[in-house]
């Protein structure tokens, strides 16, 4: 890192992280080139496939000496983190001949294409329908909060292809190229002013027929299993980000002549005790991509993280006091307003704080269900 991360790369000062994935994309999109050149991508994957077959404890030091070296954001991360290990649980050779190694490169960029209007935290409710003509699947149907889909070159999308199928019945997960006519991306303005976020559109899209990933009818079962990665060694990284920000409150408050108040003294300790409480707990319970393995723990480090975080952003604007209110010309953000306002969304993506808890008190403690809507 000291060797490599120079110049245009160590001017992004660690940027292009969560809620700031729009920042300096071109330097970033070199910047993995540059990873991919020393064999610095997809470290996890097995040799086989191009990675570097880093054990678990490997991969942890990797991700956090990487935030500690303000290495820039990641452009790949749902390729390598996400795709890249279903596939190779889930996908055919021919699969992972065609989309591994472009991964491994930094080549192809991928976004997923899970939630829609009436589908986010109930998943199962995909409407987006996907039909066999003749050699081709054709893909109707609109998505909704997709990262980064304006800059992806593929897209893994969870359809419904059995015509009367409901709930988790009759999905497929398909591999569809965004490049095409029959994909529209509308960027979704954040209160950031960023567009990391975008809804899209398949009017008649089309993909090939055997690039669906499992069975056809069988894409639920992928689809949790890519889950499952997105909550893996890569959140330590993302909590080494959330210390950064934390040094940095720190920092602020001894300026201000703070931290001997007892009050932002007792704030300040319970915000650091839970952090370490954060990542002890992720990673003891880290699978990574030997195993595809989402218990229903998991769904507590979420919950607990984006709950964390948001609270993060509303020490820092009781901090600034006043001057939180005001930004610079043209809406120009500090870190700690783009903390702030995006962390309101990480309670909500990835499985929003109430589903979270609804898991964590019916499958971890063994609470009765909820009471479901009575039909008429």
């Amino acid at each position: 890192m000291a060797e490599h991360n120079v110049g245009e790369f160590a001017g992004l000062g660690g940027r292009g992280g969560s809620g700031d994935e729009t920042f300096g994309f071109a330097v970033r999109q070199a910047w993995e080139y540059e990873l991919a050149a020393g064999g610095w991508t997809c470290i996890g994957w097995p040799t086989t496939f191009g990675g570097r077959g880093a054990s678990m404890a490997e991969q942890v030091i990797f991700a956090e000496e990487y935030v500690r070296a303000k290495a820039p954001g990641r452009v790949s991360i749902l390729g390598e983190g996400l795709l890249g290990p279903t596939l190779i649980h889930h996908g055919t050779k021919a699969q992972q001949e065609r989309f591994l190694p472009p991964v491994v490169a930094g080549t192809e960029l991928w976004c997923q294409g899970y939630s829609e209007p009436n589908a986010g935290s109930d998943l199962a409710n995909v409407q987006t329908k996907a039909e066999l003509d003749g050699d081709e699947w054709v893909i109707t149907g609109q998505k909704v909060w997709t990262s980064l889909a304006h800059q992806a070159d593929w897209c893994f999308v969870v359809a419904r292809t059995e015509q009367g199928s409901a709930r988790h019945k009759g999905l497929s997960y398909l591999l569809v190229p965004m490049h095409q006519e029959g994909v529209e991306i509308r960027p979704i303005t954040q209160l950031t002013k960023t567009s990391e976020f975008n809804e899209v559109f398949f009017d008649g899209a089309r993909t090939k027929a055997d690039l669906v990933v499992g069975a056809p009818g069988q894409g639920w079962t992928v689809a949790l299993a890519t889950l499952a990665f997105e909550r893996g060694v890569g959140l330590l990284g993302h909590l080494l980000g959330f210390r950064r920000e934390f040094d940095a409150v720190v920092e602020r408050a001894t300026e201000r002549g703070l931290t001997s108040n007892p009050i932002w003294r007792q704030r300040l300790a319970k915000t650091y005790v839970e952090l370490e409480i954060l990542r002890m707990n992720t990673v003891r319970s880290l699978t990574g991509v030997d195993g595809p393995a989402a218990p229903p723990e998991a769904s507590i480090a979420k919950l607990f993280w984006a709950t964390w975080h948001r609270s993060l952003g509303e020490l820092m604007m009781d901090l600034e006091g006043p001057g939180a209110t005001i930004v610079g010309e043209d809406y120009d953000l500090g870190d700690f307003h783009r903390t702030f306002l995006f962390s309101r969304s990480e309670t909500i993506y990835g499985g929003s704080n109430q589903i979270q808890r609804n898991i964590v008190g019916e499958r971890v403690l063994g609470l009765p269900a909820e009471p479901k809507p009575q039909k008429p």
